[in-house]
């Protein structure tokens, strides 16, 4: 047998060059180390039975690495899929991918799965990783494929979509380009074959390396995501390298859905999406509107100290002017369908604010000498999103952005970045968001306008801006808009997931398309840069992320009641009234529990309310002057003078602490 030469990379530094056998295969390379899961040559993942040939770099694939884990996840999704099968052998396969968490596997069942099947199922996924049964790859024809899976009509359309633009991520995991594959589950002891699958892989070389799965749900799901074809039942799954990993992942969940704005804002009686207005259309509630006006009467203040001025745009126009901004052409799909008006003039409600103050520049000359312009709008606009992807208030319909529009000359722009990033992050602090980092999209070759030039300068000017605050820069190549680089700011929340809040982006296509002009120092006519910028996205959406964050307790200063006064008799009541008179004449939102429910029960409805303080009161506080003085962790001062109490409630608001 003749000797190769082969490289084998541990890690990014850890190179070993090593001649070995023909027919070694990338698993040997490892000496049998359980960690790694897979190889990348080349580029392409390989499972550990693939044969190195001479001058391969042979890279380790860790199990917990992004790659290993969504090659676990493949894998449980292919042992769910056998354990369906067996246990309901009319069942027909659709397409079984990885996703962030976990997997899913799609079928074509008679009923709809139960909590019950789903247990019978995970069992039998049990039983089979037990098995230990191998995972072993072949290459086949397209006929042959289409012989061997004749009963499973869903992947002979994908035999057909091979390779094509039309397939899309979860049908390429199936069939991918080039030659066609299937994976057969072998039992380890007998070498017979138990179960096959289209797959373009890689997969574990055995099931008995999935230590840890657990099946969440079941759910309806469109063949390949398009309404048009037939619905299909899909259950989805979690699989982690260890029991311990897969443990803290279900606490996270439960952790994650105790906090769910959704749950919360009926809970705590903020808002609510009546059917009878419409999927993804939120009412603000009494104190649901409280938190909203407070949000935004900060952010207003904060925005006039910045220079910002604030205008007002309508909910819709006529559609020339998205004709114009190029909004018909690229966002059609999710714009509200056109309203017949003024003799056949198609009106639209606005998916965005930005064309409408291209007209506010636009409505009379502008001078460098008013630059930079910085045009700020709570402006509300609509997107027909899909009924599956809305999502309470993270994803809604009609919304309301915080939107800013930004003109400035080209000479401004480097400092107008830097001073605009540093604005929002200090505001998203502000609002109790401490742990951040920064998404650069930089251009995609094939999809943009504007000068090479322009995109250099001024992705590298986000660049230093990003640099400047001293937080991770996570590079996002070929991310941008058609029209101009961004930078993202992701904020993670208090049990560590990352939202997409603030974005940045610097814009060639909207001044040249609207013919925006400034006369500059020298009477000649200039083109101004243009930056826009959304801080919380939308006021609906940032609501739910900080109303998550905080679990509902929020701080004082955001509370829609910041304290609850609570009589222990109804001979206390006026006492605390005049207390809460007090309260409200520096602005405090104080409420008296006059009810007949009992003290306890009193305290238990607070506590329920997430009230920062109860202000306590009975006979020997009234004379005394004072009250006991409740904490939301139950701690409890007693004797506290009225005016203390009322000024240590207006210190807790005026620093925007969390208590």
């Amino acid at each position: 047998m003749s000797d190769v030469r082969v490289i084998i990379i541990r890690d990014s530094v850890e190179r070993e060059e090593r001649v070995v056998t023909t027919g070694t295969t990338a698993g040997e390379l490892f000496d049998g180390d359980r960690s790694i899961v897979a190889a990348r040559v080349a580029g392409a993942l390989k499972d550990l039975a693939y044969p190195v040939a001479d001058g391969d770099e042979v890279e380790a694939v860790p199990l917990t690495s992004e790659d290993g884990l969504n090659i676990l996840r493949h894998s449980a999704a292919h042992v769910m899929a056998q354990a369906v099968q067996e246990l309901f052998p009319s069942a027909k396969l659709g397409i079984g991918p990885p996703i962030k968490d976990g997997f899913y596997y799609d079928f074509d069942v008679e009923t709809p799965f139960t909590p019950e099947d789903l247990k019978s199922i995970e069992k039998k996924m049990q039983e089979i990783q037990k098995r230990g049964q191998r995972f072993s790859r072949r290459v086949v024809s397209d006929d042959a494929a289409r012989e061997e899976l004749a009963a499973e009509p869903y992947k002979l359309e994908l035999i057909g979509l091979k390779g094509s633009a039309s397939a899309d991520d979860g049908a390429n995991v199936e069939v991918g380009a080039g030659e066609l594959t299937i994976y057969d589950n072998i039992d380890s002891r007998t070498g017979e074959l138990c179960w096959k699958d289209l797959c373009r892989g890689p997969h574990l070389p055995s099931t008995r390396l999935i230590p840890a799965f657990k099946l969440m749900r079941s759910a309806a799901a469109y063949w390949r995501g398009s309404e048009k074809n037939k619905q299909l039942q899909r259950i989805y799954g979690t699989a982690w390298p260890s029991k311990d990993e897969l443990k803290a992942y279900l606490e996270f969940l439960a952790e994650a859905e105790k906090r769910d704005h959704r749950k919360l804002g009926s809970e705590l009686d903020l808002f609510s999406i009546p059917e009878e207005i419409g999927s993804g259309l939120a009412v603000f509630h009494p104190r649901g509107g409280v938190i909203r006006r407070v949000m935004e009467d900060y952010s207003r203040k904060r925005h006039e100290q910045e220079g910002y001025e604030f205008v007002y745009t309508p909910h819709a126009t006529k559609g020339a002017l998205f004709e114009k901004s190029g909004h018909l052409d690229w966002y059609a799909d999710g714009m509200y369908p056109p309203m017949q008006l003024d003799e056949g003039t198609d009106y639209y409600l606005k998916p965005m604010n930005c064309p409408m103050h291209n007209l506010i520049f636009d409505a009379r000359g502008r001078s460098y000498r008013e630059l930079p312009l910085r045009l700020f709008e709570f402006g509300t606009v609509y997107r027909y999103e899909k009924s599956g992807v809305v999502h309470g208030l993270t994803r809604a319909r009609g919304f309301t952005q915080d939107d800013a529009h930004i003109y400035c000359t080209k000479e401004q722009m480097a400092d107008e970045l830097d001073s605009t990033l540093t604005f929002v992050l200090n505001l998203l602090r502000d609002y109790g968001l401490e742990d951040f980092y920064l998404e650069l999209s930089t251009k995609d070759p094939e999809k943009f306008i504007g000068s090479d030039e322009n995109w250099d300068e001024a992705t590298e000017t986000l660049r230093k801006a990003a640099e400047k605050q001293g937080l991770e820069l996570v590079m996002d190549p070929g991310g941008a808009a058609f029209y101009g680089p961004k930078i993202s700011v992701q904020a993670r929340d208090a049990i560590g997931r990352t939202w997409q809040m603030s974005t940045i982006q610097v814009d060639f296509n909207l001044p040249e398309r609207f013919n925006l002009e400034y006369t500059s120092g020298d009477g000649s006519k200039q083109r101004p840069v243009m930056i826009h910028r959304a801080l919380f996205g939308s006021i609906e959406r940032f609501f739910a992320v900080l109303l998550e964050h905080y679990a509902g307790a929020f701080p004082a200063w955001l509370a829609p009641v910041q304290a609850t006064c609570i009589p222990i008799g109804d001979a206390h009541v006026p006492y605390l009234q005049e207390f809460a008179a007090k309260a409200k004449a520096l602005g405090l939102r104080v409420d008296v529990d006059a009810s007949s429910d009992r003290m306890q029960k009193k305290i238990r409805n607070a506590q329920k309310a997430k009230v920062p303080f109860m202000i306590i009161a009975g006979d020997e506080d009234m004379e005394a002057g004072a009250v006991s003085f409740r904490y939301r962790d139950g701690t409890q001062k007693n004797g506290v003078p009225v005016d203390e109490a009322v000024a240590e409630i207006a210190k807790a608001v005026e620093d925007r602490v969390q208590v």
